[in-house]
């Protein structure tokens, strides 16, 4: 079912400890079990299954259930051992797991959504089990009697969630781009704000509390920052995926933040430098540079006597420049730009080499991950993918031993 893998590591990237196999299909969500060496996985095979590690130091399945409809989200409460399965089909299923991991309790099902579950998110001081679908909806609905308290709909497919416990704000990512912030109520909702900033839709959102920081992964193969808590609108961008960005995970006690891409990608970003702000794109009908037309300003093409250039941005500066005047590359990783990227020539010109030393670090995880989470007192991390393996890493390499110090997520 489960290979252990016994390599150590020769330098600052992460260590496979172990790959488990046998779903089916693709693997929608793995977490891993606080202070056990086990794991939580839902597939589209339709099956939930409870991996503990042996003493031969393989994963095998303590708790095999087959489901209804395929399995699309997953959530797990540790202290009160109480697990929700979302569905293609969009209900969202309850679950009590025993205390040793081997038996598995139905509660209750919830008639969340009309279609396909995105993600699922537990309250316990609100009893709320909140949920976001395919039929472009959040919800949000009482454990104890199951019953509705609430729904907000939107333009698109709900793709992703997070939500602040003491304040009850949610935060939905959808497949227009946008990210909505919501306060939540008991029988109703009111938008507080709606973000824009990625040119696709919104993979993933991770949100930390402490710092009041929001990220959010898109399909523009992009990361951004949203200081919420600062209130003056800063973002940051950051790139370096070159794929689909499908998990985040902000690790607060080493300000570092981890993501996760399609394509297998594993990035470790360092957020404990002075970033810049990734400038907005002027407009303009000539170069800024060299004033040569471009193509659609005809009047100054028919006076000058020449043919209009195509537009371009500098990435360092935002002005509109013409292809002559914006003809090198460079990486800015202060800005976010962790690979070669179209910059004007005197924007080249004043990046020092020191400039472009890299504020992030890039491994292969070497299978398509649509899905991570991390433990993050032991410095764990599970990833899954649709290549149905669900594989098991140590990222103390990575992200620092101090991890261990006994901070824990909330």
């Amino acid at each position: 079912m489960a290979a252990e893998i016994h390599s150590r590591p020769q330098s600052s990237r992460p260590v496979l400890l172990s790959k488990i196999e046998g779903h089916q299909d693709a693997v929608t969500a793995a977490l891993l079990i606080p202070k056990e060496d086990g794991v939580i996985t839902a597939s589209e095979d339709r099956t939930i299954r409870v991996w503990l590690k042996r003493d031969s130091g393989q994963y095998w399945p303590s708790i095999y259930h087959t489901m209804a409809s395929p399995c699309s989200a997953l959530a797990y409460h540790h202290d009160s051992r109480r697990v929700f399965v979302g569905q293609d089909n969009g209900a969202v299923m309850e679950f009590h797991v025993s205390e040793d991991f081997n038996k598995m309790n139905f509660i209750k099902t919830y008639p969340a959504h009309q279609n396909r579950v995105s993600a699922i998110i537990f309250s316990l001081a609100a009893e709320w089990v909140i949920s976001t679908g395919h039929d472009k909806c959040v919800s949000w609905m009482c454990t104890r009697s199951g019953n509705m308290l609430g729904r907000h709909f939107f333009t698109s497919w709900a793709s992703c969630l997070q939500y602040d416990f003491d304040t009850q704000y949610a935060f939905v990512g959808d497949y227009s781009g946008q990210i909505t912030l919501l306060k939540l109520e008991q029988s109703s909702c009111s938008v507080i704000t709606t973000l824009k900033g990625h040119e696709g839709s919104i993979a993933c959102l991770w949100w930390d509390p402490i710092q009041r920081l929001l990220f959010s992964g898109a399909s523009d193969n992009s990361i951004i920052m949203w200081d919420i808590g600062g209130r003056k609108g800063r973002t940051l961008l950051l790139q370096g995926h070159h794929d689909r960005v499908q998990s985040l995970c902000y690790l607060q006690l080493t300000r570092q933040l981890v993501s996760c891409s399609s394509d297998g990608g594993i990035a470790v970003w360092n957020m404990d430098v002075s970033r810049e702000e990734a400038p907005q794109w002027l407009e303009s009908d000539s170069c800024q540079k060299c004033e040569q037309p471009f193509f659609w300003n005809i009047k100054q093409m028919w006076d000058t006597k020449t043919l209009g250039l195509r537009q371009h941005h500098c990435r360092k500066c935002g002005q509109a420049v013409c292809g002559k005047c914006s003809s090198k590359r460079s990486s800015y990783p202060v800005m976010g730009f962790e690979f070669q990227v179209r910059v004007c020539d005197s924007c080249y010109d004043s990046i020092k080499d020191e400039d472009r030393t890299s504020l992030a670090t890039f491994h292969e995880g070497k299978h398509n991950i649509s899905h991570m989470s991390m433990d993050i007192a032991r410095g764990l991390m599970v990833t899954c993918g649709t290549d149905r393996v669900v594989k098991i890493w140590d990222m103390t390499p990575v992200v620092g031993c101090s991890l261990a110090t006994g901070f824990a997520p909330r």
